[in-house]
């Protein structure tokens, strides 16, 4: 079933105020009952209602309306750019549960050792963490430094496995892209252990 315009009430009521349409081609253009149609022109129905003007709001063009009054079988159609286009919500950030935000920096801390090739934003997007957070845990300047043990993100639950391999895979193509080597894993200030 086709979309009713934005409004139909008031576009209803436009229409009976404004138009020589009949009841049943205004009834199909809003999707309404005729009786409610006919309850609108009576005034029993949408007492108060402001006529939301179809045309000025680009839902139906002017002749499509001359054509249907010239008619009485004519239909009106519903422009097709008249309804927008419904905007697609952001992702926003990544939601850690409260039980696992005290192991994002053993994540990030396992995540410099093994994965150097990745980039702050790659690492952050993986854990869900800020910039400020990763460079306090690789300069040993976290509040919790003395207490960070590199552990798998993936084990910890803050990433997946194939989002991983994927940013690892991605940095690497860049590297080579670049032109640089690949960075190997070296020991870092956490492997004292």
């Amino acid at each position: 079933m086709a979309l009713p315009p934005l409004m139909p009430k008031a576009t209803a009521v436009w229409l009976i105020e404004k138009t020589s349409l009949s009841f049943e081609q205004i009834a199909d253009f809003v999707q309404m009952h005729p009786l409610e149609v006919q309850a609108i022109a009576d005034g029993e129905v949408a007492q108060g209602i402001i006529g939301y003007d179809p045309v000025a709001n680009g839902q139906v063009t002017r002749e499509d309306i001359a054509r249907a009054e010239a008619n009485g079988s004519a239909r009106l159609t519903l422009a097709a750019n008249a309804i927008p286009a419904a905007k697609g919500r952001g992702k926003g950030g990544k939601y850690t549960p409260v039980a696992k935000r005290n192991d994002r920096p053993d994540g990030i801390a396992w995540l410099l050792r093994n994965h150097p090739e990745l980039t702050e934003a790659q690492i952050g997007k993986l854990v869900g963490t800020t910039k400020e957070t990763i460079q306090k845990v690789r300069d040993r300047t976290h509040w919790n430094s003395a207490n960070i043990k590199p552990r798998d993100p993936v084990i910890l639950g803050l990433c997946s496995q194939g989002a991983l391999n994927a940013a690892v895979t991605a940095a690497q193509e860049r590297l080579r892209a670049e032109g640089i080597a690949i960075p190997t894993p070296h020991p870092t200030p956490f492997e004292s252990e």
